[in-house]
């Protein structure tokens, strides 16, 4: 009977055929719906993509941003091509070597050291070998030659941080039990600073190594607020293009992708609705200076922090510049801009005490108006076989001498003390603008950039090459800062600098008649009126202001670099 039940073979293998011709069926029809799904994905993904695209560029700036990649491609195949590179190569080392010339002493009776010596050396010869490298060749930051790098509080102020340092040598905050002391100082620090800038009561903030460090706590703690919060896993930020490039180093290591806003003449301040219209779902960070490096401009931070307020996007300001000078304007009676945590918008800041706090290099703090940011920068460990580690920011051990050496900084200056520096500082900003602004044997021919109210000035020229005006000035024993986009200089005044105002805007005068005497001979030679970028200066920010491809100057930029590096 039970043989009696089954399929006549014929029939099962025609039953079996046609399962299998409805499997085959349904999974291709699976394939079907999961590759269309797949499609739908890609094509709202592009189409997001492609809508925020053109709502932040607009279609002409899309097209631009198009062409300009396009131009940059094409140029740097061009650069690769044989006869082209091998140019390119001779020229890049040449100027390499003429650096190294410059920055590494050679010859007879220069003494390299590569190795440990075989026996250590007396105190008295490692004194006096100090004392050479410290009297070495160099532009005389002493005499107020240089642009900025040295923030001089006085000698009395340096003998009282070397004291400082004396007393910390060997401490390191990662201990605080160990060492309470510099817990303590790093706290008040803190304190200190957030005074300056308006911070609500339960603002909290952290010291750093620098300003670089300070910016890129702050964006780390904006991309992790973003992901944790919001499930950004694609972050962007948006800032003007004269922010510091800070900035951009944080967008390389934190994959963060930068949209760069124009800062136009005249105000050369960020532009609001370029800003706004770039805003979108994966926006974690705005960002606006006070002021800028460039041109010493403060960006419209009311405007931005009216922005951030209405997105809900933290906004970052960076005052590494402004430092304690910013602050203090109002009370000095000068012109000054909203820029601190007064404005509702604004949810961290960068400042660099090391800068017009005038303390020892390797100082700087970043503020946040409330815990609810300062977490997100924070990295802690809990199951390392070492024990729970927990740092603050990018470092683990760090020189409680520096921390010592602020605190001893800001202590001994007072508000009294950066009160009167704010007085001498801006004043001589404001003096050396006035001299360009007014002086018949420089207005005509030098422009001054934007409305500077800080301690920065930067002026250009459309009629002069300003890089030869900026190498004149490098003869003449100055170290000013050349910039580009677009080409200008820039003077960022310190106290050094305030006692020698007079003999700069003097040594302005006479090398900018030498550079319009030059322009006449070219005339008078049948010449273009605007001679060829010449000079070392100009070799290296003529080139990057002109070329579409900026591979030829990051090769001059490396090779700089491991330029520093040789004993």
């Amino acid at each position: 009977m039970s043989g009696s039940s089954r399929l006549p073979v014929s029939l099962r293998d025609t039953f079996n055929a046609r399962r299998s011709s409805a499997n085959g069926q349904l999974v291709a029809l699976n394939i079907d719906v999961l590759r269309n799904i797949i499609f739908i994905l890609f094509v709202l993904r592009w189409t997001r993509i492609t809508f925020y695209q053109l709502k932040g560029r607009g279609i002409f700036g899309s097209i631009s941003d198009l062409y300009i990649n396009i131009r940059r491609y094409f140029y740097g195949v061009f650069l690769r091509l044989p006869g082209v590179r091998d140019k390119v190569q001779v020229q890049v080392a040449e100027s390499l070597l003429k650096l190294e010339r410059k920055l590494v002493p050679s010859g007879p009776g220069v003494e390299r050291i590569t190795s440990l010596p075989a026996e250590g050396w007396s105190e008295e010869e490692v004194r006096k070998k100090l004392g050479e490298l410290a009297d070495m060749e160099h532009t005389r930051w002493e005499d107020g030659r240089v642009s900025g790098a040295v923030y001089h509080g006085g000698d009395e102020l340096i003998r009282l941080q070397t004291e400082a340092f004396g007393k910390f040598t060997v401490a390191n905050p990662i201990h605080p039990d160990v060492f309470p002391g510099v817990r303590k100082m790093e706290a008040e620090i803190v304190a200190m600073v957030l005074s300056l800038f308006s911070a609500p009561e339960d603002a909290v903030g952290v010291t750093t190594s620098g300003g670089t460090e300070s910016i890129l706590m702050a964006c780390f703690s904006a991309r992790n607020k973003a992901y944790k919060e919001r499930g950004v896993s694609q972050p962007e930020m948006i800032l003007p293009e004269t922010a510091h490039t800070a900035f951009r180093k944080a967008g390389e290591y934190f994959k963060i992708k930068i949209h760069l806003v124009a800062c136009k003449a005249p105000s050369y301040k960020v532009h609001l609705p370029s800003v706004s219209r770039l805003i979108n779902p994966n926006t974690i960070l705005l960002v606006g200076s006070a002021p800028n490096f460039p041109h010493g401009i403060i960006d419209d931070i009311s405007g931005l922090s009216k922005l951030a307020y209405k997105k809900k996007i933290p906004l970052h300001v960076d005052c590494c510049l402004g430092s304690f000078i910013i602050p203090m304007l109002p009370k000095a009676g000068f012109e000054f801009e909203p820029f601190d945590f007064r404005l509702p918008g604004v949810t961290s800041i960068s400042c660099d005490t090391h800068k017009y706090g005038f303390a020892p290099k390797g100082n700087s703090t970043v503020l946040y108006r409330s815990d609810v940011f300062r977490k997100y920068q924070y990295f802690i460990s809990p199951d390392w076989s070492g024990g729970v580690y927990a740092s603050p920011s990018i470092a683990g051990s760090r020189p409680g001498a520096l921390i010592a050496g602020c605190w001893a900084s800001l202590v001994k200056q007072g508000e009294n003390g950066y009160l009167d520096a704010c007085h001498q500082i801006v004043g001589g900003m404001k003096k050396i603008e006035a001299a360009v602004r007014e002086k018949p044997e420089l207005a005509p021919d030098l422009k001054i950039i934007g409305r500077p109210l800080v301690s920065v000035v930067a002026f250009l020229s459309n009629t002069l090459d300003i890089y030869d005006i900026a190498d004149g000035m490098s003869e003449k024993g100055w170290h000013l800062n050349a910039l580009q986009n677009p080409p200008a200089i820039h003077v960022a005044v310190t106290l050094p600098i305030v006692a020698v105002v007079d003999q700069l805007i003097e040594d302005l005068v006479s090398v900018t008649e030498d550079v319009r005497e030059m322009e006449r001979r070219r005339i008078a030679e049948g010449k273009a009126a605007k001679g060829a970028v010449k000079g070392d200066t100009a070799a290296l920010y003529g080139v990057a202001g002109s070329l579409p491809n900026k591979s030829v100057v990051v090769d001059l930029a490396k090779g700089f670099l491991d330029t520093l590096y040789k004993a």
